[in-house]
Parts: structure tokens; sequence; C-alpha cells
């Protein structure tokens, strides 16, 4: 069976996309749409994938689903959009760059009945299921999820209200891992150092302590002002046992000593065959992580960001 699919978003994470779907033998990649006219025409002749300027138009194409990597502010009216004509869709982190919009497009999917998939692709490493395995019989006290970094060059990431803030946008794969690994949180407390660049009013750097449903605690902090990523990363401390994932290691410790291994799967293109296996007939794969379970991160990113916008205890899911 051959899936076709469609792309909206032209931009570096919608062409690594387009490109690992291309590479895929049961794939056809029928158009790639950006309002950007030089990024869909460059990726679309690199690939020889007809370029068009419209998500309307792409659409027409009836490909069986999309695949939407755009910014933060662009969600919204775009997943409607796909909804509305009962296509299936993997969207990129995260949901919005807000909480109301990503509940809307959680609350129209959950109505459509529509298989989706998220660009968590993190959850898809052997070492994130390994520490997983590791922490399975032990009761987490501690997390400690870091992501430091610099400023991305896109215009829309320095403003608060486009991109929702480095919380929102680059550390919601560690508050993702925070979920899968520690637990639940209940209620989030913070601050944010203010930015010191012009035109960008994304702090320079965040810090909140996390308060977690079965009694653990963590902090989670961010910076965006180094010259390059220095730390994206979560330490989890339970009795006799702590694990350090990243995206290329994972790092545990015991009292018989210390292992440190490398993921053999690589996530960007586990989490693209993973909903590609959904369309085809297949179960889904276990790191799949579908637009209500995103949602629940995205819920913990947005109180982190209202915590340490604020400086004031934010419940998660709170509106």
């Amino acid at each position: 069976m051959t899936v076709r699919v469609g792309l909206v978003g032209a931009g570096a994470v919608g062409a690594r996309h387009a490109r690992t779907l291309a590479g895929f033998p049961d794939v056809e990649l029928v158009g790639i749409c950006d309002a950007q006219p030089a990024p869909r025409e460059a990726l679309g002749g690199e690939l020889g994938v007809p370029a068009v300027g419209g998500a309307d138009e792409l659409l027409r194409m009836r490909p069986d689903a999309v695949w939407l990597c755009v910014p933060p502010f662009a969600h919204g009216e775009l997943e409607t959009a796909v909804v509305r004509v009962g296509l299936p869709f993997f969207v990129e982190k995260p949901l919005a760059a807000d909480l109301s919009v990503a509940e809307g497009v959680a609350r129209a999917v959950a109505s459509a009945g529509l298989p989706t998939a998220t660009g968590y692709h993190w959850r898809h490493l052997d070492t994130v299921q390994h520490a997983r395995a590791a922490l399975a019989a032990r009761q987490v006290r501690l997390a400690d999820a870091r992501w430091w970094g610099s400023t991305p060059p896109p215009a829309w990431w320095s403003s608060q209200r486009l991109s929702g803030g480095q919380v929102v946008e680059q550390a919601t794969h560690v508050l993702d891992l925070v979920r899968v690994l520690a637990g639940e949180v209940r209620e989030v407390v913070g601050g944010a150092a203010a930015s010191t660049v012009d035109g960008r009013d994304v702090p320079d750097a965040t810090a909140a302590v996390l308060r977690f449903d079965s009694g653990a605690v963590g902090t989670v902090s961010t910076s965006c002002v180094l010259p390059a990523l220095s730390e994206a990363a979560l330490d989890v401390v339970a009795g006799g046992l702590s694990v350090r994932v990243t995206e290329t290691s994972l790092r545990v410790r015991t009292a018989d000593g210390e292992t440190l291994t490398e993921p053999v799967v690589d996530g960007r293109r586990a989490v693209d065959r993973a909903f590609v296996d959904v369309l085809s007939g297949r179960p889904a794969a276990p790191g799949l992580v579908d637009v209500a379970e995103a949602l629940r991160t995205h819920r913990l990113a947005w109180a982190v960001a209202e915590a340490t916008r604020t400086a004031s205890v934010v419940r998660v899911g709170d509106p």
C-alpha cells in the first residue's frame, strides 16, 4: 500500500520531514505547501514534488494525510481546515503558541475521531524506553530538566506571542519526558530573567519548581543567551538510582556503577515511520504521541511558561 501525503511548511523542520517521507518506499509525497515561494520551490525541486502556495490547493490534491510543520503561531485554522475535510494529520510540536488554540485543536480532533501524530520524537528513542524500565520499580523523588541554548534565527521565535517562548517551543521536548519518566505535575512556581536583547521579549532565562502528583519535586530551567545548544537533558533521581537522558545518550547510575549508552533508534526518522505505519493500518508504535497526549505536555509547558512569566503558582491544566 502506498500512502499519499502532503506537507505544509517548507522550513528546516518541514524539509527534514519531507526528505524522510520521500525516502520511504511506501510513501508518495504529492505536494509541498508554504506561504513563502523560495523554500517551497527549492524543496519541491530537490524532491521532484509539486510546490503549491496554499493549504487549500494542497488539500484539493486529495492526499491520504498531511504533515503540518508550521511555526507555533500558524496553528489553529490550519488544523480546522484539515479536520473539516476528514484527513489524518501529523503536526510538529508545539501544538500552538498558546493554550486556547491547542485546546481547540484537540477538541476538533476528538470530535472527528481522526488519527493524529505529533513531533515528540524523543519518545521513540530506545534509550528513553530503557530509562523508563530502569525507573519502573522505583519511586521517583526528583527531576531536573534543562534547555540551555541560543536564540534561533527566525524573527518569530523572539516574539513570545508568536513562538510561545522557549519553554513552549523548545523545552517542551524535555517536559514531555518529565511526564514519561517522573509522572504528572500538579503545579508550578517560577520566575524569569527578562530579555536583554532589543526586539526580543522571550526571557533570557527561566527557572521553575515542579510539584508532582506523586509527591516528588522537580526543576526546569531554560536559557537562550548561549552561543549554541549546551544542555538539553533530563535527570531523574529515584531510590538508589539516577538516570540522565539526552537525545544522544542515556546514563544510568546505581550503587554498582555507571552505564552510558547511545540510542540505536533514530527518533527523527522513527516518528515519521510510526505514523505512516498507522496510516497503512498497522498498530501504533508505543512512542507515538497523538494530539490528545501532546495536549497534556502542552498544558505542562504552558503552566511553566505562565509561572515563570507571572512569578506565581500555576496549576497544570488551568486556563
